[in-house]
């Protein structure tokens, strides 16, 4: 699957593979700088190599008349609420200067293929608060805002910190495989 047509014949899209991690990275770099965060992206070309060789990430690329740009990064995702498997948007970001050609509408359209194709049940992903355009695009393909949630997350040293007061059982004694 190296080059997927679209609607649109000037744009095509390209499932990443391991090798474009720093392109990935690239996108990311352009997304936190977009979000005001760029010190958040502490992606490597190394971390995202690996997470797109075991399939723990994902990652498709927007290819407008030969140049890349825009992206997506997902992973597949899960809900004991719902019952339902999803995927997961963590990154997604067209260039501005593609913006309003509707190549965003695209990606989104295929990734909802995507997750369908895959089973999925659902499509989810964030946006700052402050963020009124994407709200609109998004609200636009019928989405709608989970703002009841707030999101948490543990850094490695959190995790590591967390993981050592645990007194239970050790890795070998218990398996979720």
């Amino acid at each position: 699957m190296s080059q997927i047509h679209t609607q649109n014949p000037k744009f095509l899209l390209r499932i990443a593979r391991p090798e474009d991690a720093a392109l990935v990275v690239n996108f990311m770099n352009k997304l936190g700088t977009f979000q005001k965060m760029a010190d958040a992206i502490t992606a490597t070309p190394e971390r995202i190599e690996r997470l797109l060789a075991s399939k723990q990430g994902e990652a498709v690329f927007g290819v407008y008349d030969g140049k890349t740009v825009g992206f997506a990064y997902f992973h597949q995702k899960s809900s004991a609420f719902t019952g339902r498997s999803g995927l997961y948007i963590d990154g997604f970001l067209i260039d501005d200067s593609m913006r309003g050609k509707k190549l965003g509408n695209i990606m989104m359209q295929f990734l909802s293929k995507y997750a369908l194709d895959r089973g999925c049940e659902m499509l989810e992903w964030g946006c700052l608060d402050w963020n009124t355009p994407a709200i609109e695009f998004y609200q636009k393909l019928g989405s709608y805002c989970v703002d009841e949630m707030h999101i948490y997350r543990l850094s490695p040293d959190g995790l590591a910190a967390n993981a050592m007061l645990f007194k239970g059982a050790t890795r070998t004694e218990f398996s979720m495989g």
